[in-house]
């Protein structure tokens, strides 16, 4: 018993990149998404978050398994691989996507607080975003991954309304299994939207750069054929681990959400107010504190992967150091850490424009989902590269569902198109 405790923690210490990268993934975008999902269609959008499972998970996996064996980040490896124009196009729309959505998530945290304490939303967001900033340039890189992991655990509280209510779960499995959904463009939207911020681009790029921080953090010089198999077998336990946690939250809010709104008929949400109003079955009158809780850890979460993901790929672009290692007290990493604060900086400014906080998180999704189509493509190119990956190239198990993830991506994406035409 106590050899199989201690492996049991051997596992735990090894979670990490995956982890935070599953956690991150279910932001403030993700919430708002995944309870629009429940209010406007009931169960029939709980199948999204179960298919799209193995196909998230696989190109996670493939992200993280380029940035360990190659010693470097996707941006990196792109502008190795590609002409420059694909580079540019790729990092840009990166970059468009991360600020947008960090603005949508820092005004969805100033909102929350503004729902609890009331006051200016706008200057708890200007907080939120300084705090977010702070976090990252002033934290060593292992007391900040100590951080996020205890984060994570906010996201516990949606699994816990969910319980908590009484449902008929045989016609929870059936409408999960066969849903009730006829795919119009409203129905192809939130498609987009769910799988946009179920599998978004920013993810990619981190937990590759995270995988390169974990290989200059352990290894002394080039891994050896061992260190690289103990390593891709972490990656999978880790990756796999962390994006089932991030599924089975983003089923719960469907599912909470489904269970309350959408069956008192508020099958739109238009606030974060109503939003809050699905955990009422739990929280009471607390409803909103709960809701604000799940808003701001998850975005404390989700802002620095945002702005990271998007400081890794452009100083991979110019050539500069950057990693959340460098001290600036050393002098080191300024240019890493400068575009980590112009991205958290531009979001937190658009974060003053007369939109709702609710849908600019849709809508955030919803771009995530069409830029995926190009980022993934590219990824999935890169990591079937012998001359790039060597002997750790793709097997033909993985290759299957990275290109699978890839294609269904493409096929709503280019379904939403031909809808809106027709």
């Amino acid at each position: 018993m106590r050899a199989r405790w201690q492996q049991l923690r051997a596992k735990l210490r090894q979670l990490g990149p995956g982890l935070i990268t599953g956690a991150a993934d279910d932001d403030p975008s993700g919430i708002a998404t995944y309870s629009q999902a429940g209010a406007q269609f009931g169960y029939s959008m709980l199948w999204t978050v179960v298919f799209t499972l193995p196909l998230m998970t696989a190109i996670q996996a493939i992200s993280a398994r380029i940035g360990y064996v190659t010693g470097r980040g996707l941006a990196a490896n792109i502008r190795r691989s590609f002409p420059r124009p694909v580079l540019v196009t790729v990092v840009g729309l990166l970059v468009l996507a991360n600020t947008l959505n960090i603005a949508a998530d820092i005004a969805a945290m100033g909102e929350a607080l503004r729902l609890v304490f009331g006051g200016p939303a706008q200057a708890y967001a200007v907080g939120l975003g300084l705090l977010c900033f702070l976090m990252e340039v002033f934290l060593p890189y292992r007391r900040y991954v100590a951080v996020l992991k205890w984060l994570t655990l906010v996201l516990l509280a949606y699994a816990a309304v969910a319980l908590g209510l009484r449902l008929d779960w045989s016609e929870v499995l059936a409408r999960t299994l066969w849903p009730r959904l006829a795919l119009d463009r409203e129905a192809l939207l939130m498609v987009v939207a769910v799988f946009g911020t179920t599998i978004s681009p920013y993810l990619f790029f981190w937990q590759a750069a995270q995988e390169v921080e974990e290989r200059n953090g352990h290894a002394h010089g080039e891994p050896t054929p061992a260190q690289m198999r103990r390593h891709l077998r972490r990656i999978r336990w880790d990756t796999g681990l962390g994006m089932a946690f991030s599924n089975l939250i983003a089923f719960f809010i469907i599912l909470a959400t489904a269970a309350t709104l959408h069956a008192a008929g508020l099958t739109r949400i238009e606030t974060s107010a109503q939003a809050a109003q699905a955990l009422r079955p739990l929280a009471g009158e607390g409803a909103f504190i709960l809701f604000a809780r799940g808003v701001v850890g998850t975005g404390l979460l989700a802002v620095p992967v945002l702005a990271g993901s998007a400081a890794y790929a452009v100083t991979e672009v110019l050539g500069w150091e950057g990693s959340l290692s460098l001290r600036l007290e050393r002098g080191r990493g300024r240019g890493f850490y400068a575009i980590i604060g112009a991205a958290t900086g531009g979001g937190v400014l658009l974060g003053f424009t007369a939109a709702d906080p609710v849908r600019e998180l849709f809508w955030a999704a919803v771009l995530n989902g069409i830029i995926a189509v190009p980022i993934m493509a590219v990824t999935m190119l890169l990591a079937t590269r012998r001359p790039l990956m060597g002997r750790y190239v793709l097997g033909a198990g993985l290759r299957r569902l990275g290109w699978a993830a890839t294609a269904a991506m493409t096929a709503v994406v280019l379904a939403l198109a031909a809808s809106s035409v027709g």
